[in-house]
């Protein structure tokens, strides 16, 4: 990896000064978790490659859209990003679309008594009919979906 090169990289007025050094920010374009990398989209439209190794130690992959602070040097292929730091991270859409607590109390209630009138259909050898058996499960996930958001 070669250094920091103000001449062929980006220009000093994008980014934030930060202990006299220039920061440059963007924004992750796509991060590819099981490869370990993606790319930035730079502030000023200028892409730079992310490895894993760039980004804070015990921090979750990046998602798309997040905002971040890091140096750059010149890779073998172009620019790297380096010492990344999140500045902003995008709300994720199934924790947007989370179902209130009140209203998960009031379904789970309801999800235990289907599941208590099911189980005496159970024991007595009976599972529920291909519509209804449709319903229970499509209930079942919705309920888990917005147990892992």
């Amino acid at each position: 990896m070669g250094s920091f090169d103000s001449g062929s990289t980006l220009p000093a007025s994008r980014g934030r000064i930060s202990s006299e050094v220039l920061m440059p920010t963007g924004k992750v374009r796509f991060y590819d978790e099981e490869k370990g990398f993606g790319f930035i989209t730079t502030d000023d439209g200028q892409d730079v490659f992310l490895h894993a190794t760039a980004l804070p130690a015990g921090s979750p992959s990046p998602k798309q859209g997040t905002r971040l602070e890091f140096g750059v040097a010149d890779g073998k292929r172009g620019l790297q990003a380096l010492s990344v730091r999140v500045l902003e991270a995008p709300v994720s859409l199934s924790k947007r679309s989370r179902t209130s607590a009140d209203d998960m109390a009031i379904i789970v209630e309801d999800l235990v008594k289907l599941l208590d009138g099911i189980g005496g259909d159970l024991r007595r050898g009976r599972y529920p009919n291909g519509p209804q058996a449709k319903k229970i499960a499509a209930v079942l996930r919705k309920v888990a979906d917005d147990f892992e958001a």
